[in-house]
């Protein structure tokens, strides 16, 4: 299944480096650095707080290649619902080559399959260059009802955002990165980054999440 908003990428020569702003590519970049390192659980905040926060408890793993992001970023989704599922089989349902994992449609099918619920999730596309505020207030809804229900998002992105820490991620080739919990209400979201244990998570803005996957799409309940 694929859409003609999702961009295939580019299969990048070298491999990332580490910037005091995030991960950048010396061109455009496919997704993010080798590495099969692994980092503690993002999480282990199941609980909703009282000023509308959840956080799920993610088993984060790294992705072990620079082209597995969709299927490290699914792995990790999957890993909230206690799923323990290898990242070669993740990539083997999906498609999934060294040109990347072409489309959010692509993840959500397996998704479905792996919840054990054939409806658990849909996928969402943002087709403008930027998200305008009605598109945004459906992210946050999306994913304060999907952290709710126990399951996480996962987006796919592009380009480059600054967490809530001022630090910067950029992946101008295309990414994906799960979402596995919030903050006041929604506004500000928990991103479990498989490109690098060093930075396995973050804070952003939802505004700032939706306009990193403007173009492209999420998978959400």
């Amino acid at each position: 299944m694929r859409t003609d908003l999702i961009r295939r990428t580019a299969l990048a020569a070298g491999v990332f480096a580490a910037t005091a702003g995030g991960i950048a590519a010396p061109a455009v970049a496919a997704h993010a650095a080798p590495t099969a390192e692994k980092a503690p659980a993002v999480s282990v905040h199941t609980d909703r707080k009282p000023a509308g926060e959840r956080q799920l408890d993610v088993r984060y793993e790294a992705q072990p290649n620079f082209y597995f992001c969709g299927p490290a970023a699914a792995r990790n989704a999957l890993s909230v619902q206690g799923k323990a599922i290898s990242v070669d089989a993740m990539a083997k349902e999906m498609g999934t080559t060294e040109d990347g994992t072409d489309s959010i449609n692509d993840i959500t099918p397996i998704l479905n399959k792996e919840t054990g619920k054939g409806d658990a999730y849909r996928s969402v596309e943002i087709k403008s260059g930027k998200a305008d505020d009605g598109q945004t207030d459906k992210l946050r809804a999306d994913i304060v009802r999907t952290v709710d229900d126990g399951r996480a998002v996962v987006a796919n992105i592009a380009g480059t955002a600054t967490d809530t820490d001022g630090t910067v991620h950029s992946f101008e080739g295309g990414h994906y990165i799960s979402v596995v919990g919030y903050r006041d209400d929604g506004r500000t979201v928990k991103i479990a980054d498989s490109a690098n244990p060093a930075q396995a998570s973050y804070d952003i803005t939802v505004d700032n999440l939706a306009d990193w996957i403007a173009t492209r799409g999420y998978a959400t309940s």
